[in-house]
């Protein structure tokens, strides 16, 4: 087969920086000192994305560290929120992140494993780090006592409220922490959690949002209790309305003087309008089109700004009517906003005000910058003047007391290489956990959160730094309607049918490191080519795409971004607290609170989960609390941003095979006897064991695929897609799209596995067959001539890798495929959603993917007849899947390499101990450093130390030495 590798391309940054020069340029004809006076390089993201945050004149950025003694590499991840002190010297920084910390020995830091309020004085503009406040954990709620002498913290699951003063020259909590009351919060199995506070103007009462109990309740700080809970669901005060959505899920919170407080409901998108005295009761709901988040109010209390996350838009509230007197489109600047073509995917998150309210700076999560959005007299928005670069994903934005600096708390970075996993022992302790101790380097430990320090710009200035965030962004391949596009739209007559396989949570080097060409270490391949040989056959046959990031961090957002290319601001709050504790529950593909809200019938959502509680006002309807919403104007398309939305738009047939159905039905198992069936035998008993969560998703799911249970092997995933797929053939029928679910690479269920499918080494074999199986299937079809499989893993989380943690495997197979080829240009998923919304001539869904290239350097417009044999990896002879029958004993002749993977090195019995308290009812529910340590520990061996780093370097070349030394050296 002719071997072509495909030259690296430029990094897409070096365009930018010429692109931006040019801009500065004209900038500079016109004024030369508000220009930068020096390009900036890009930095650019998984998400396709690029940051620029110190591209404005005067700005510095820094990471943020909460400088504790001995642990020098602890940063600070998800700066959520900020409060400025009354008097204006102080800035409050609050995280609400990943906070789960390991010591030297691989067990917990508690002195580490801690959220912090970062406390900064901005007395002389630059701020200056004076304290570090841990707090044990939290959910985005901070504010001020009017007199600037206290402050107040929500705890999160905790269920309580901490109070801070001054004592000595430095801030401390003083009292116990004042509890709210809740055991737990509504649905099922979920806890409490307080999100957004705000206080009374006379200082004596807090008003808390509690965001899984749809309550706000009431602190009479002087006595430090709960003095009144208020449930704001229409039907619980009204029982003419049980059943209406209302007051669900209520995140931020402003008090009105202290008789009223405004607090946003995020899945019903309103806000509700709260009279304090003489108790608490609700006068008004203000419908919105967006999602509210944080709320601010203006000096006089006269105007309520609200950031509305999916709608993009920023609404401004008359307080004296209720009524919203303004709203606007907050992305962009008119001229630009015009040629985006509707897309969503900005995720205003917060509002800062000016001194003189004639400003609004409104913070971009999703398009990493802030808004300076002009207003008129009566505080209505009016035009987006400008925007500015930011670090990525800011929450938040606020000003010092003159008005001339922004200070712009941000919750990401790149996280990099993750090459050691865990440390190698240095001490000779014979306990596993010293033998490999942790080296924190989780992915979600990598990121980092950020303060962005920006004079406020002269307005001379605002040209070139929106058109640095345009290009950060690529917004002008969508206003230019994609050039990259279009050179493979040239096969949208050719290319019928795509299948979307998602996997879970493998690293690029993890599997495909030892393949014989691509940038890959082999000595992080601890799940080589005899255990996963068709990953391997099909990057050698196909094209390597060695260079593509998952463009989400965990399974959580990873889902998110392979089915809509985008993460919505209430998924991004809540993916790192819901990973670090527990808090929050598994909403993430399309379940709210456990409950399938796909459902709107309250009695077929009982039907189809007998566990459902009978409370009419438990989120009814459909919405779904983390859906994007799809293109078009405010209001339109709510929660249908996915890639199957997109497909039904553009009036193309689709099947749906395990995405995004009910997982609480697996997850709590125990609760749900029914579910103990073998999913593999579901069509032959006629036993439904899908239910979607998405009302699209209904009509087009096979109700016999099972979804995420690791008990089933992903091979008898294959024979219920096999089974519709004959059919199709007979019929001529095949869908245009179809999502393909094969889950068994994530790992786990070890002891209640089925067919002896027990080990990581025969689940990864399981997984790589599958994927064979399915090519070879097509391959030998009809079908074969017009279809294209693109199969990713849904995030990299659980593996190293020396380039970059969100490196990933991902494949590409079909007749139009460039075969024999490597591709390192720099990809993201979303590239491979656009390549697949180009090719099925499918509208995009928003911003990152309108403006994300498809993947055409990995095809060719030249028609390649192809076939595919899937190879059977040779440990799954041990377990009790139907598998072929074998070669001759002559041609089964196996090198050392080959015989050492031709058994598990350990059966499930240890491997159950080894991962004993993990849960793998549901993905990612885990203790990720041990887990990952038991992965080295069985795959590799526990007297083989992790290998001398080889961070970012590029091992694509010399790769026949660099193999054949692994492959010799020992292993256990």
């Amino acid at each position: 087969m002719n071997r072509v590798r495909i030259k690296k391309i430029i990094p897409v940054g070096a365009f930018l920086s010429v692109a931006f020069i040019l801009h500065a340029g004209l900038a500079t004809a016109q004024q030369k000192s508000t220009a930068p006076r020096t390009p900036i390089t890009p930095e650019w993201l998984p998400t396709g994305q690029a940051i620029t945050p110190t591209a404005a004149p005067g700005s510095r950025f820094q990471t943020l560290k909460p400088e504790i003694p001995g642990r020098k590499n602890r940063f600070a991840d998800d700066a959520v929120s900020t409060a400025v002190s009354p008097d204006g010297n102080t800035l409050l920084i609050l995280t609400s992140g990943y906070y789960l910390w390991k010591n030297s020995a691989g067990h917990a830091d508690q002195a580490a494993s801690t959220e912090y309020v970062l406390v900064f004085d901005i007395s002389r503009g630059a701020p200056r780090q004076v304290q570090t406040i841990p707090v044990p954990r939290t959910f985005a709620g901070i504010v001020w006592s009017p007199n600037g002498e206290e402050f107040y913290v929500t705890g999160g699951p905790d269920d309580v409220v901490h109070s801070y003063a001054k004592f000595s020259n430095s801030w401390a909590e003083f009292g116990t922490p004042i509890p709210l009351g809740h055991t737990a919060g509504l649905g099922l199995q979920v806890k409490p959690m307080p999100a957004g506070v705000d206080i009374t103007a006379n200082g004596k009462r807090l008003v808390i949002a509690n965001y899984e109990n749809d309550s706000i309740s009431v602190v009479d700080i002087e006595s430090r209790k709960v003095t009144a809970e208020l449930d704001l669901r229409p039907g619980k005060t009204d029982a003419s309305k049980a059943g209406t959505p209302g007051g669900e899920f209520p995140y931020g919170v402003a008090v009105q003087g202290g008789d009223r407080a405004y607090v946003a409901s995020v899945r019903d998108r309103e806000i509700v309008v709260v009279e304090l005295n003489p108790k608490p009761h609700v006068t008004a709901r203000i419908p919105l089109h967006g999602q509210p988040n944080k709320l601010t109010l203006n000096r006089k209390q006269t105007r309520l700004y609200i950031s509305e996350d999916n709608a993009d838009t920023l609404a401004v509230v008359d307080t004296a009517t209720n009524k919203i007197i303004g709203e606007l489109g907050v992305t962009a600047p008119a001229d630009i906003l015009a040629k985006l073509g509707g897309f969503k995917g900005s995720n205003p998150n917060h509002v800062a005000l000016s001194p003189d309210e004639r400003t609004a700076y409104v913070s971009l999560g999703g398009a990493n910058a802030v808004a300076i959005v002009r207003l008129s007299e009566n505080g209505a928005p009016t035009e987006v003047a400008g925007l500015i670069p930011t670090g990525w994903y800011p929450n938040a934005v606020a000003l010092n007391r003159a008005g001339t600096m922004l200070y712009i708390a941000n919750g990401k970075s790149n996280a990099g290489p993750n090459p050691q996993a865990c440390r190698n022992n240095t001490k000779g302790d014979k306990d596993e956990n010293a033998r490999c101790n942790s080296a924190n380097q989780y992915i979600l430990q990598l990121t980092h959160g950020g303060l962005l320090t920006d004079p406020v710009p002269p307005a001379a200035a605002f040209p070139a730094l929106t058109r640095r965030v345009s290009e950060n962004n690529r917004w002008p391949e969508i206003m230019a309607s994609n050039a990259a596009s279009q050179k493979l739209a040239a096969l949208q007559g050719k290319i019928h049918h795509v299948i979307y396989i998602i996997k879970e949570n493998r690293s690029y080097d993890q599997v495909l490191g030892d393949l014989e060409k691509g940038n890959g270490d082999p000595h992080l391949a601890i799940l080589p080519e005899p255990l996963s040989p068709n990953h391997h056959q099909i990057a050698r046959q196909f094209v390597v795409l060695d260079n593509l990031m998952a463009s989400g961090e965990v399974s959580g957002d990873g889902w998110n971004w392979s089915t809509s290319a985008r993460g919505t601001d209430a998924l991004e709050k809540d993916i790192r607290v819901h990973y670090a504790g527990g808090a929050l529950t598994y909403d993430e593909e399309g379940q709210n609170r456990n409950l399938n809200v796909g459902i709107a019938d309250m009695n077929a959502r009982r039907q189809a989960n007998p566990a459902t509680p009978t409370d009419a006002d438990l989120l009814p309807g459909t919405a779904d609390l983390l859906a994007p919403d799809g293109p078009g104007g405010p209001g339109e398309n709510a929660g249908a941003g996915y890639l199957w939305d997109a497909a039904i738009r553009a009036g193309l047939t689709l099947r749906n095979y395990g995405f995004f159905v009910d997982l609480a039905r697996y997850e709590m198992s125990e609760d749900i006897p029914f579910h103990l069936f073998p999913p593999r035998d579901a069509r032959a008993q006629n036993l439904t064991v899908a239910f979607p969560t998405k009302p699209a998703l209904a009509k087009v799911t096979d109700p016999y695929f099972p979804g995420f249970d690791l008990r089933v092997a992903d091979y008898w995933r294959f024979k219920e897609w096999e089974h519709e797929f004959d059919e199709y053939v007979a019929n001529g029928n095949l869908p245009a799209l179809e999502f393909l679910r094969l889950p068994h690479d994530h790992f786990g269920n070890f002891k209640d596995a089925m067919d002896g499918v027990n080990t990581v080494e025969t689940e990864m074999a399981d997984n790589d067959y599958a994927v064979g199986l399915v090519l070879q299937k097509i391959a030998a079809s009809p079908y074969a001539k017009d279809t294209v499989v693109f199969a990713i893993e849904d995030d990299a989380q659980n593996g190293p890798d020396h380039m970059d943690a969100h490196r990933t495997v991902a494949l590409v197979a079909g007749a139009y495929v460039k075969q024999g080829a490597v591709d390192s240009g720099r990809y993201t998923t979303v590239n491979m959603l656009r390549t697949v919304e180009v090719l099925l001539g499918m509208s995009p869904m928003g911003l990152n993917d309108a403006a994300a290239a498809p993947m055409a350097d990995s095809f060719t417009p030249e028609y390649s007849p192809w076939t595919y044999t899937t190879r059977v990896p040779r440990v799954l002879r041990t377990t009790q899947l139907p598998l072929p029958a074998e070669a001759r004993a002559g041609d089964l002749a196996l090198s050392p390499y080959e015989v050492r993977y031709a058994h598990s090195l350990h059966d499930s019995k240890w491997w159950a101990s080894h991962m004993s308290g993990q849960n793998f009812a549901i993905e990612d529910d885990l203790d990720t450093d041990r887990f990952n340590h038991a992965l080295w520990l069985g795959l590799v061996g526990p007297g083989i130390k992790f290998p001398s780093r080889t961070t970012g370097v590029d091992l694509s070349q010399n790769r026949e030495q660099l193999l054949a030394k692994f492959r010799a050296k020992p292993k256990n």
